[in-house]
């Protein structure tokens, strides 16, 4: 009988701690991208990303990582009329997180590539 239940209670402590973590995570993204009323469209994209609502700044580190974190894009970019434009054709389908960070703001947000 323990055999059988002490496979069941681990899956289920270790999916409650990935799910907390999961909404952790979520919520301070949420709270750093409300502050600041960030819009991320088109959501799914399919090319192109735009972000709205950021601070401009003549050099901002742009970073997608996948799910795992994962790097898969690092670029160099000036923020100018509080929007940005990333392109991202070449991203295979999946969930990204993009990351900003500049002197003016450093955010979290993301978006779904189709």
């Amino acid at each position: 009988m323990i055999k059988k239940v002490l496979p069941f209670f681990i899956f289920l402590v270790f999916s409650t701690l990935v799910f907390a973590q999961e909404n952790e995570s979520e919520a301070v993204t949420q709270v750093a991208v409300k502050s600041q009323k960030i819009k991320v469209f088109p959501n799914p994209a399919t090319n192109v990303v735009n972000i709205l609502g950021l601070k401009n700044s003549e050099n901002s580190n742009i970073l997608i990582s996948d799910v795992y974190g994962n790097v898969v894009l690092h670029h160099q970019w000036r923020i100018k009329n509080n929007a940005l434009n990333i392109p991202i054709s070449t991203l295979e389908p999946g969930i990204y997180v993009v990351s900003i960070h500049s002197k003016e703001q450093k955010l979290q947000t993301k978006f779904y590539k189709k």
